[in-house]
């Protein structure tokens, strides 16, 4: 099996970071079980038997559960943050930089909507020190968002009254699209982030400088 694995909904997911291939396998088949049962609701053994291997060989890779999502979280709030970080180093003015960010944050969030939930909608399965971790990677998240408006709002091209609000408003609304993403929809992943690209820029009071 190679690091492209395939994922619930169709979802052609990439794993690399997990090593070796049954702990990557493990986390797939976690993946998979939490998209579609819930997290407390999934046994060990149903992950096991989703990955074709023991239950007792998952805890030669994960102690538990708990550390099974832990790993998934770590990744996706990783990525989602990665995604941020890097239109704001972009170069182009503030409202190019905030377009392109909530395109690419949208867009991963559509096309991996299955491991979106989970990594978005499962903070509180965790233990207090991962979730603290977690906790801290999502305040990062919305700082990197919070730097792009205040300085949209300095050079005149956002009316932001409250930046740190509307990033969460902003933050909420790219998540949820892992709630209703559905692959036989209307609109691609790409299409989603266009459209919500341009709804933001609305919501933000964007006004092109002359």
């Amino acid at each position: 099996m190679s690091t492209a694995e395939q994922a619930p909904g169709g979802e052609d997911v990439t794993w690399g970071e997990v090593a070796p291939e049954a702990a990557r396998r493990l986390l797939v088949a976690a993946v998979e079980a939490f998209a579609e049962r819930g997290y407390h609701a999934t046994t060990t053994r149903d992950i096991a038997g989703r990955a074709g291997m023991s239950p007792a060989a998952l805890y030669i890779h994960y102690k538990t559960k708990e550390e099974l999502l832990h790993r998934i979280s770590r990744i996706g709030h990783d990525k989602a943050l990665e995604i941020l970080r890097g239109a704001e180093r972009r170069e182009g003015p503030p409202s190019d930089r905030l377009a392109d960010a909530v395109r690419s944050f949208v867009g991963w969030h559509a096309e991996r909507h299955a491991t979106a939930r989970v990594v978005q909608y499962e903070l509180d399965a965790l233990g207090p020190e991962h979730r603290a971790e977690i906790v801290e990677l999502r305040r990062e998240t919305e700082a990197t968002v919070v730097r792009i408006l205040e300085e949209g709002v300095a050079v005149g091209e956002f009316d932001v009254a409250d930046p740190a609000g509307t990033t969460v408003a902003v933050l909420s609304l790219c998540i949820d699209v892992a709630r209703w993403f559905n692959v036989q929809g209307r609109r691609t992943p790409d299409e989603v982030g266009a459209f919500y690209a341009d709804l933001v820029l609305r919501m933000v009071g964007y006004r092109a400088q002359k």
